[in-house]
């Protein structure tokens, strides 16, 4: 399936892989025109508009259930404030993680090469993103939405431990996920002009992150050893289970007046919601599959997290 040479000429199932230092140079291009910074960008002073969501009916977790039926538009409503409160939450607890994953990965690397410049270049953007996620918490006036604490404290361990290919896994499996949501959120007319703005933002910039970690995850599963591959596997199904885990806080369900647990049954149950997260996954899991990560027990795991058929 794949192939070294002496020059260290790359090729997985996808074809060969491009040189790393062109693909850096190009990022580096592109963030020097299309970078943002989201103080100056968005109205943080307009007032919160009455009668728009701050998340898509329909990308909220409880939608087209029968515990959905029975509340409320204005419920409803509240429902989507939290659960974007949530969501941002969970995205800058994951963009930390991710921004110290990324300083270990250049540490031992040529500090003059385009591949470690573009990295501190997605650093700032995601310190930028973190700020911009928190001010759209504080906007809406719902609370920080922590995840548990024994994941919490799991990601310590994961920052410490994590290898380069488990590394760039995790980044996708936080990203592209989110990113699908984004990319039907911020043409939404529906949606608050400001949470409209901060996934504009996000998206545009989240797609050079992606390009930068899936290049760098197929040069991984190509280079690394094999032991390294493995673990790979196994780490990524282990966090997509987090991640779906950690999706929706269920505090968010007893904040708007409902019951958590029928609330977190009905989620489970739900068909919607379960296509809306595969449907979010499709394009991430795909190319796992081709680049062979979900062999074996990751395929079981990301199976057992609902994120995949």
């Amino acid at each position: 399936m794949t192939t070294v040479t002496e020059r260290e000429v790359l090729r997985d199932a996808l074809g060969l892989l491009r040189d790393r230092e062109q693909v850096a140079e190009r990022l580096l291009e592109s963030s020097a025109k299309h970078s943002f910074d989201p103080d100056r960008e968005l109205d943080w002073d307009a007032p919160v508009e009455d009668g728009k969501w701050f998340w898509p009916p329909e990308l909220l977790s409880l939608y087209d259930t029968p515990l959905w039926r029975k509340m409320s538009e204005e419920q409803r409503m509240d429902l989507a404030r939290h659960e974007a409160a949530s969501l941002a939450s969970l995205g800058i607890w994951f963009e930390i993680i991710l921004m110290q994953l990324l300083v270990r990965h250049v540490y031992d690397k040529s500090l003059t090469s385009n591949h470690v410049r573009y990295a501190l270049t997605e650093i700032a953007d995601e310190c930028r993103h973190s700020m911009m996620f928190a001010r759209m918490i504080k906007k809406g006036g719902a609370p920080t939405y922590r995840v548990p604490r024994i994941y919490h404290n799991l990601a310590r361990v994961l920052k410490t431990v994590s290898t380069t290919p488990g590394s760039f896994a995790a980044t996708l499996l936080g990203e592209e996920i989110l990113d699908w949501m984004q990319r039907l959120t911020f043409p939404d007319e529906r949606v608050q002009t400001i949470v409209r703005g901060v996934t504009r933002i996000h998206v545009v910039e989240e797609a050079r992150h992606v390009r930068y970690a899936r290049e760098e995850l197929r040069r991984q599963m190509v280079s690394a050893p094999r032991w390294e591959r493995e673990l790979t596997r196994v780490s990524c199904g282990e966090a997509a289970r987090v991640f779906a885990t950690c999706f929706v806080n269920p505090q968010v369900y007893e904040n708007v007046g409902l019951d958590r647990r029928e609330a977190v049954a009905q989620v489970k149950a739900s068909g919607h919601r379960r296509e809306v997260m595969q449907s979010g996954a499709g394009r991430l899991t795909e190319f796992l599959d081709d680049i062979g990560v979900l062999n074996g027990v990751s395929r079981r795991l990301w199976k057992s997290s609902g994120l995949l058929a």
